[in-house]
């Protein structure tokens, strides 16, 4: 029987041979860590056994280099990963950590069973509740949070959440509210921010959800990020660079290097030609791994060297736009492992890129 797998995506990965980083398609087994060139490759270049290992989160062994978390094995040896985010990050560390006691424990990996542990009655819906949370307009509102010099965005406090348990009348006391609030974050709807409401969840607070105005939370499509205060001297950004983070992760994209034959580009219409490049470069297989940001007003789609490049490969001005899903076989069928869409820009650029991986939210 194979080992379950726990989690899987993409993470930038330091070679144990020429100390280089680059991108990986990483499966969390219960029983170690496998390593892929690519997601549809059937064999992994490397497996990591967790056994025994130990891991170190955050890792700043390599300066300015964020997001990393280092696992050692029996062997002293040390593997490196770098997340594309901090939420990333921190669940991979987390789901580790629970892979390796479970193996010391000789327990089998198994997510928090909300109803068992928690008696959670069965008329409660969690799933229906949590889109009523989410409701933009009686739901519970998400702000732009700051404490500790860090602004956490797009989240919300514990204290809100239970105040609107009790208000919608979903719950008759803060105490069944807290029960309730509880089950939410063990079955994945409510995702904990900042050191506090981490803490929690790790186990060092009575109960996993905190009901105070310090502790914060937000929901995992939402577009959550936190960033650190700007100081005045900072300089002033890009126009394009002002917009609100609204998500990021990792994603392929075609790099458009190949150009179409020259009698096609002769013959071919503008927007068919550019479509047609971008096709053909398909074709050849042209794909990278590229971190993305995307941002609100003015609209920019940036990305960048997943591997450590602190500015963008490129960018491109949304406003205009037009986004499509594309067949990625002649035939007109759709392969399992793809979900293409091509983005055609205002002055006619054509961009592929392949939904393989998980995007943030």
């Amino acid at each position: 029987m194979e080992p379950k797998r726990i989690r899987e995506g993409y993470l930038v990965k330091r070679g144990s041979v020429f100390n280089t980083w680059k991108p990986m398609w990483v499966v969390l087994l219960e029983d170690g860590i496998e390593f892929y060139k690519k997601k549809s490759d059937n064999s992994p270049k490397g497996m990591i056994p967790l056994k025994g290992s130990t891991l170190t989160s955050p890792c700043q062994d390599f300066g300015k280099r964020m997001f990393v978390f280092k696992i050692t094995t029996t062997k002293q040896q040390d593997h490196f990963f770098q997340a594309a985010f901090l939420e990333e990050r921190d669940a991979w560390v987390r789901d580790i950590k629970k892979a390796i006691k479970c193996i010391e424990g000789g327990q089998k990996f198994a997510r928090k069973s909300t109803r068992r542990s928690i008696r959670l009655p069965e008329t409660i819906d969690l799933g229906a509740l949590y889109l009523s949370m989410k409701d933009t307009e009686k739901g519970i509102k998400e702000l732009n949070l700051e404490k500790d010099k860090k602004i956490f965005n797009h989240c919300f406090t514990g204290n809100c959440v239970i105040d609107w348990l009790v208000s919608n009348q979903s719950v008759r006391n803060r105490q069944e509210g807290l029960m309730i609030a509880s089950s939410l974050l063990n079955e994945g709807y409510l995702q904990p921010a900042g050191d506090m409401s981490k803490s929690a969840v790790d186990g060092t607070a009575e109960n996993p959800f905190l009901d105070n105005p310090d502790a914060f939370y937000y929901f995992p499509d939402s577009g959550f990020f936190c960033e650190e205060n700007s100081s005045d001297d900072d300089v002033i950004l890009k126009e394009e660079f002002r917009g609100v983070i609204i998500k990021q992760g990792c994603l392929l994209k075609q790099e458009n290097r190949n150009r179409p034959r020259p009698e096609e580009e002769q013959s071919t219409p503008l927007r068919a030609k550019k479509s047609h490049s971008s096709l053909w470069g398909h074709r050849r297989k042209n794909w990278k791994v590229r971190k993305f940001i995307l941002r609100e007003d003015p609209a920019y789609l940036h990305y960048y060297d997943p591997a450590g490049a602190e500015d963008p490969l490129g960018a491109i001005h949304l406003r205009g736009c037009v986004v499509t899903s594309v067949e990625s076989n002649s035939n007109g069928r759709k392969s399992e492992e793809e979900n293409l869409f091509e983005i055609i820009t205002a002055e006619v650029k054509a961009y592929l890129v392949d939904l393989l991986v998980s995007f943030l939210g």
